[in-house]
């Protein structure tokens, strides 16, 4: 918390100052030189592309971005089920100057609630939060309806130094790489990765304040925030106090590259897992563009401490998207977890198991231009595990899917 202090306090001292040389391009222009705004305060590869429709109205800079993926899943083994559904979501941004500031309202909304299936999508050894009180595994929960209601305000302290506030009563801290809906390089994989609660679980809190400060290609920053995960009931608020906090530092050496650490204290996050988790995460994306594509690579560390078990589950993931003469995407997903809630019966219970999931996809857009994209696409996903878990999920599981992805059209770079 001393180092939310300080970033908060040092914000408050330089706000009030008029250096002839600060600048007064609006934050996103300004930060642009040297990476991108991406999911709440977090950052990615400048050079990478921004799907998204914008236009202005009466001095407002307005933008809508958004996905819906209309998916068939079936995951393998004994375990095994097969369910259709659509995850889906919307952002909307409205972006104003202020004095020598600028301010920006962002608001998320999601309809997988009413779209998703019941008690989610299959995903083999997926775990985190509940379904009708009881946790839920081999399933990835849908999203709430309100993902994001936030508000930024920026001010230029120099040339290429800025400060920001960011609050939200439903948004994300700087905890953790950009969140996996946002991400260049998982922009093609409609699955969340196994390792979402070690890595990037809280892009979506009831109650967050951040500040910040950004010189050059470095940004460091404080969140305090309430660090509960949301309950089963997708349509309301879950409020209760900021008693959370995270740190990150993120860097941009370069406009193809962002790195970024963060730390963090949740204070209770599972509901029915007490005890509170320090998260550590690292992370390097990087993106390549190319006459008619791009390449965008993340590499991600995560940890979860667990101090009421003693317990370090640690996740490694290495996701990519190349995409090529235009209409073509591949992607792939590799990951290494560590799930200790599997909820497992007998001599397998509370332990521990190293799980890999190795994906791999390919989507074609049938539509292509500047107004939207239309594609058709599958992926198929293997697994590594201790045989001691074979009589549970089968020997070789292999799960697929096949969906189609609907967005808006690619903004010239």
């Amino acid at each position: 918390m001393k180092f939310l202090a300080l970033i908060v306090l040092a914000g408050l001292l330089v706000v009030p100052c008029h250096a002839e040389d600060a600048a007064a391009t609006p934050m996103h222009q300004h930060e642009s030189l040297v990476a991108q705004d991406s999911s709440g305060t977090s950052w990615q590869p400048a050079s990478g592309p921004e799907f998204m429709w914008m236009t202005s109205a009466r001095s407002w800079m307005l933008m809508a971005h958004g996905e819906l993926i209309a998916s068939y899943y079936q995951s393998g083994g004994t375990r095994g089920v097969g369910k259709g559904g659509s995850t889906n979501w919307l952002m909307l941004m409205e972006q104003h100057s202020m004095g020598r500031g600028t301010i920006e309202f962002r608001q998320m909304l999601s309809a997988e609630p009413l779209t998703s299936p019941h008690p989610g999508y299959p995903t083999l050894f997926q775990t985190g939060e509940t379904y009708k009180g009881v946790p839920l595994v081999d399933y990835q929960h849908p999203h709430d309806v309100f993902g994001e209601l936030s508000v930024r305000l920026t001010y230029p302290l120099a040339e290429r130094a800025s400060w920001f506030f960011y609050g939200a009563p439903a948004g994300e801290p700087a905890l953790g790489p950009t969140a996996f809906l946002h991400r260049i390089s998982a922009a093609e994989d409609p699955l969340a990765p196994l390792g979402h609660h070690l890595q990037d679980s809280t892009h979506i809190v009831y109650g967050v304040v951040t500040s910040g400060l950004t010189a050059g290609p470095v940004k460091i920053e404080g969140s305090a925030f309430n660090g509960r995960e949301p309950d089963e009931s997708r349509y309301n608020f879950d409020f209760a106090p900021l008693d959370s906090w995270s740190a990150r530092v993120s860097a941009a050496p370069g406009r193809n590259w962002v790195a970024q650490y963060s730390y963090g204290h949740l204070v209770n996050p599972e509901a029915l897992d007490p005890g509170d988790v320090d998260r550590q995460t690292a992370s390097i994306a990087y993106n390549r563009t190319f006459a008619s594509g791009y390449w965008a690579t993340t590499l991600i560390w995560g940890r979860n401490h667990k101090a009421a078990i003693d317990r370090n589950p640690n996740s490694y993931l290495i996701e990519s998207t190349f995409n090529f003469a235009e209409k073509n995407y591949l992607y792939t997903r590799l990951e290494l977890v560590d799930k200790d809630e599997l909820d497992l019966e007998g001599a397998l219970a509370a332990r521990s198991f190293r799980i890999g999931s190795y994906t791999f996809g390919g989507v074609r857009d049938v539509i292509h231009n500047s107004h939207g994209q239309v594609g058709l696409g599958v992926g198929v996903t293997f697994y590594s595990k201790p045989s001691v878990l074979d009589p549970i999920y089968g020997q070789n599981p292999v799960s697929f899917n096949v969906f189609l992805r609907l967005r808006p059209g690619q903004m010239e770079m």
